[in-house]
């Protein structure tokens, strides 16, 4: 009988792997379409609309995998930048902290979070306000930050549910404030990758329930963070995954990329794993990565057009 079975499984379990192993090459290969995708709907963007963009392409890495000192170990995950103090903020996971860092990456302060879990998600509110995301509680706080602030509890924030229970540590990681739509953007990072949004005027309070936005144009393996330009309205999507960065317009729909492999826009090395990003008002772009890496991305000028030499009248 044990025989019997045995060659009844057998083509079954060969059955099973040849499904796993379709449905993982499919997979990969939609997003290697997708990107695909994004590369031959740039090249139908019109100068106008590039002039009005973010435009990802013209940026260039200025300063590239430098160590955030004494991070080595905490695990750096996403990033915003703060327009009054002109810093930007992390957030640590293996000993929860609030980092502020300058703009080319010195630590400046770290702040305890005691009462979180797992921080993954940080974002600079208006009037000093600000938000974290922690994946394993599932939660978003909101609080008020100070200079002068060294500690942190949860217990003391604004705290909301975040849903997705059975959600593990695939939960939401990427968070922006998006002060043109007055709404808080949110990142699910896998399973499904998703992009959400929440009324929010910047300060403690939230309106309404979450809201699902269209991602069926997200062709990642993962949302590692999210971030909003604050000249254009325009989302950048950072995904680690596929080592990729994504603009969408104030509609959510994808503009410009850029991939983070070696050899890719001044990049020397391809971006370990990519975590944070986060775009000040001037346009530079800075980035973060695990173990402890540091970023930064600058526009380019473009060009001036050649002169057209005059012929002179005969």
């Amino acid at each position: 009988m044990s025989n019997l079975l045995s060659r009844l499984w057998r083509p079954r379990r060969l059955l099973l792997v040849f499904v796993v192993l379709v449905v993982a090459v499919l997979g990969y290969t939609q997003r290697w379409l997708g990107q695909g995708l994004y590369w031959f709907d740039e090249r139908n963007v019109s100068q106008s609309q590039r002039d009005a963009s973010i435009w990802l392409p013209g940026y260039r890495a200025v300063i590239q995998a430098k160590p955030l000192a004494d991070l080595d170990d905490d695990e750096p995950s996403d990033l915003t930048y703060n327009p009054e103090s002109k810093t930007l903020f992390t957030v640590t996971g293996m000993d929860p902290q609030l980092v502020e860092l300058s703009l080319d990456g010195e630590v400046l302060r770290r702040i305890d979070l005691i009462g979180f879990s797992n921080p993954e998600g940080v974002a600079m509110l208006s009037n000093g306000n600000m938000a974290i995301t922690d994946e394993r509680r599932r939660t978003l706080s909101i609080f008020k930050l100070s200079p002068l602030t060294i500690e942190l509890r949860a217990i003391d924030t604004q705290e909301f549910d975040l849903g997705f229970a059975d959600s593990g540590n695939k939960g939401f990681e990427g968070i922006a404030w998006d002060p043109a739509q007055q709404r808080l953007l949110l990142g699910k990072e896998r399973s499904p990758t998703a992009m959400f949004s929440w009324s929010s005027d910047g300060t403690a309070g939230l309106e309404g329930k979450m809201v699902p936005l269209p991602s069926d144009q997200l062709y990642m393996r993962n949302l590692s963070a999210l971030s909003v330009d604050p000249r254009t309205g325009h989302s950048l999507v950072l995904s680690a995954q596929s080592k990729l960065l994504l603009e969408l317009d104030e509609h959510g729909q994808p503009i410009s990329f850029i991939s983070l492999y070696g050899g890719m826009n001044g990049l020397h090395k391809s971006i370990p794993r990519a975590e944070g990003v986060a775009i000040d008002e001037q346009g530079t772009i800075y980035m973060v990565s695990e173990p402890n890496l540091f970023y930064v991305f600058r526009k380019e000028p473009e060009s001036p057009e050649p002169a057209t030499a005059e012929v002179p009248a005969s």
